[in-house]
């Protein structure tokens, strides 16, 4: 049974709200933060990217970026741009692009549900980015973007849901990339139905946003060893989320790009995709694959299809994937490339980026090849979580995200 409690948001005035909204603080560079940031002091970006207004010597890790966030997320909050709601809601929060449109429920999710396994994983996490967010939590006492969860489709929740946005918005705005956010607060009478119909929901996945689980997790944790007498109750005890119907979902694929080729010029890579036996390698007009089990590699200035042969023969439902087969069939024996964690010759682009980019990198020799995958599904996601296991890095890339800024949960 899943634990999922309304809380009194803090969220800009409707007024303000197109001027708070930021792009996830994980999605963009220092540099990008300061060009959108750029003229607009209410940014969000100037909390979830602090560093962006100092010089560059400064660490993003230093103290004073803490510091500065902190600072500039009260200055937010005395300013008026941001209020808090006087009464626990949930909320319902829309994302529309020009060709996609999902409505979840922003809440906030039980940490000790995260922890025993009824909000599910599957990627792993870096201790280096989970104390960032910790320690920006901590600074803020606040958690300011939401976790991105998926469920299976429940009937009961998504009337609930319809009736909330039949009513007008709490706010409404898009933001720089032309998505258009809307919440909307769910009226209180609907409160305990909605609350018993996420209580029914035995499961919840991660999408998007391992890291700030993770986080408030740790926050959790440091909360409570300073705190004796805690009951469970306190607001440190919950992570912000939104959760989704998982037939709503879009996932778009996340490509590679290698930087050199293990010594080997193009002609001999292909002959060594070829000689393995486990690929078929032929050029290909398109830069997309149209299904799962092949890969559209860009090499020497042309597209190529790599196709497994065969279906994987593994039940594990890891090795199953199309990203798992080109790594222990391509880019691990051939280039070398044994883990892509930490091998500074891969790199990944998300597939908002388009096929496009991939050959301009190339092309403008910022790599040497590039793969283009087809997209994992929903169903693969939640089977591996499931069973309790984790897909390779940088294997999903959801779209649209969810904004900083809009929906705050202070601890």
């Amino acid at each position: 049974m899943a634990n999922v409690f309304p809380f009194p948001a803090v969220h800009p005035v409707a007024e303000a709200a197109a001027g708070v909204c930021a792009p996830p603080y994980d999605v963009v560079t220092r540099d990008e933060a300061r060009r959108k940031a750029r003229g607009n002091p209410d940014s969000f970006l100037h909390v979830s990217r602090a560093e962006l207004g100092l010089s560059d010597d400064v660490s993003p890790y230093s103290d004073l970026v803490y510091e500065t966030a902190r600072r500039n997320y009260l200055r937010l909050r005395h300013s008026g741009r941001l209020q808090k709601d006087t009464v626990p809601h949930y909320y319902v929060y829309g994302l529309e692009s020009a060709t996609h449109r999902q409505v979840g429920v922003a809440a906030v999710a039980a940490v000790d549900d995260y922890e025993v396994g009824i909000v599910r994983r599957h990627e792993t996490t870096r201790p280096d980015k989970v104390e960032d967010r910790a320690r920006h939590i901590a600074a803020l006492n606040a958690q300011t973007g939401p976790v991105f969860l998926a469920y299976r489709d429940s009937q009961e929740i998504a009337a609930i849901v319809g009736t909330a946005t039949a009513r007008p918005a709490l706010l409404d705005c898009t933001g720089g990339d032309g998505v258009r956010h809307t919440v909307w607060r769910v009226s209180v009478e609907f409160t305990a139905s909605l609350r018993r119909a996420l209580e029914s929901l035995p499961v919840l996945y991660i999408a998007d946003g391992h890291h700030r689980a993770e986080s408030a997790a740790r926050v959790r944790t440091e909360r409570r060893r300073d705190n004796p007498a805690h009951t469970g109750t306190e607001p440190y005890n919950r992570f912000l989320a939104v959760l989704f119907p998982a037939s709503q979902l879009r996932i778009l694929p996340y490509n590679r790009l290698v930087k050199g080729l293990n010594g080997l010029d193009a002609e001999r890579f292909l002959a060594a995709i070829r000689r393995s036996g486990a690929c078929t390698v032929q050029p290909v007009s398109s830069a997309t694959p149209t299904a799962k089990g092949a890969v559209h590699m860009f090499l020497d200035g042309r597209w190529w299809r790599i196709a497994f042969v065969g279906p994987s023969t593994c039940d594990d439902p890891v090795e199953q994937l199309d990203v798992q087969r080109l790594q222990k069939l391509v880019l691990d024996p051939i280039l070398g490339i044994r883990d892509p964690r930490r091998d500074p010759r891969i790199d990944f682009v998300g597939g908002i980026r388009g096929a496009d980019e991939l050959e301009r990198l190339v092309r403008q020799a910022a790599a040497d090849a590039a793969f283009s995958l087809f997209p994992v599904g929903i169903e693969e996601v939640m089977t591996i979580a499931d069973a309790g296991r984790i897909m390779p890095p940088k294997s999903t890339w959801f779209e649209p995200k969810l904004a900083d800024g809009l929906l705050i949960h202070e601890i």
